[in-house]
């Protein structure tokens, strides 16, 4: 929509030189004149960057009121993006925010949309979504940032001049004393908003501006950590990179609903996901990784993610089931989450029940030993 897109790109997607975290794994248990044994399917503790299990859980402040000042007498450190999956690069300008606001007695803020404004100014090509907005504000909350400033992002908002946003938002109601953002950072009406204009604006009103190199991927290619890369990661069904670019595992998330059971009568019953259409999911396959239930404990899984063939020849969506490892409860109609951890093998038509039996048990065994388990 040229002459009209509102649009916050390019600033965040970077990322912190650091050792990438893996899933940890649960080793076997050595007993004593006893044969190894194996450790439970069930996690004790949460994965590492493991997310608050609510919002409405959540301490840091979540800001939707922007007529007001939500710190009187008070200044803060803000940086502005889209933020989906607050992967390590965004964790990178957080940090660089928090940073700079302790250094300024100020507060550490991130300001962000509760949608992706693709999906205003561009829908016909908006991106498919690594996290829903529960799941950012959780991530969010996990960094320690002091607040989050949460943008209705709409029709109106989109032809906001950049302009008119900085005065209105960022100064008047947040009192900004320093901005950071990557130095290609663009948003507002037709991305006339830059750092050369936030400069211009800060000269005026009393703000720094601090733009950011981009930090390159060092996994191999020569390109910037960003939501586009970890998403074609997912496409390749490249999930153990794609959580390394996060710093934390890709989870989706859904309801547990009922299917045509067919796991079930074939001696290996599993948790129907169904996730929104918005989110990202990887390519069709078979995975291991954990299922999360409501009261926060952790059950290894094996993960179909597909159109069954086998039994379907024309199946017109991707279904995700997940067969949970030692487990026997019910879980119909609780919000599951499921995090991928490792790709085991692509989908593919079997001959019948029998090789379907056998393919599941080696798949079931796979994620055992994937899994630490």
């Amino acid at each position: 929509m040229p002459g009209s897109s509102w649009s916050p790109v390019g600033g965040h997607e970077q990322i912190a030189r650091s050792e990438a975290g893996g899933t940890p794994r649960l080793p076997i248990i050595e007993t004593a004149g006893r044969v190894p044994q194996r450790r439970s399917a069930v996690r004790p503790t949460p994965l590492r960057c493991a997310a608050p299990e609510r919002v409405a859980s959540i301490t840091v402040r979540v800001i939707t009121d922007l007529s007001t000042s939500p710190w009187p007498g008070e200044r803060s450190v803000v940086t502005i993006g889209a933020y989906d999956g607050v992967h390590r690069g965004h964790q990178a300008v957080i940090a660089e925010v928090q940073r700079r606001a302790a250094a300024q007695g100020a507060r550490s803020v991130v300001l962000t949309f509760d949608r992706h404004p693709a999906s205003i100014v561009r829908p016909e090509s908006a991106p498919k979504l690594l996290t829903d907005l529960d799941q950012k504000l959780e991530l969010l909350e996990a960094t320690g940032v002091d607040a989050t400033v949460l943008v209705e992002f709409d029709a109106e908002q989109s032809r906001e001049e950049p302009q008119d946003f900085v005065t209105r938002v960022l100064v008047e109601c947040l009192k900004v004393a320093a901005i950071v953002v990557g130095d290609d950072f663009h948003f507002g009406r037709g991305r006339g908003g830059n750092v050369a204009l936030l400069r211009e604006i800060g000269a005026a009103h009393d703000f720094e501006v601090h733009p950011l190199q981009l930090v390159q991927r060092d996994d191999g290619p020569e390109e910037a950590l960003s939501s586009t890369a970890i998403r074609r990661a997912m496409a390749g069904g490249q999930v153990e990179l794609a959580a390394e670019m996060l710093g934390h595992p890709f989870e989706a998330r859904g309801i547990v609903v009922k299917g045509d059971q067919r796991g079930r009568l074939l001696g290996f019953p599993t948790a129907n996901v169904e996730v929104p259409n918005a989110i990202c999911l990887p390519s069709d396959g078979v995975y291991a990784g954990w299922y999360v239930r409501p009261d926060g404990s952790h059950h290894a899984c094996a993960m179909n993610l597909g159109r069954r063939p086998t039994f379907y020849e024309h199946a017109d969506h991707s279904l995700l089931e997940a067969h949970l490892i030692d487990f026997a409860d019910d879980l119909y109609g609780e919000r599951g989450r499921v995090q991928f951890t490792h790709f085991l093998r692509s989908e593919r038509k079997f001959d019948g029940i029998d090789a379907i039996k056998s393919q599941l048990k080696s798949d079931i065994e796979h994620a055992r030993v994937m899994l630490g388990l």
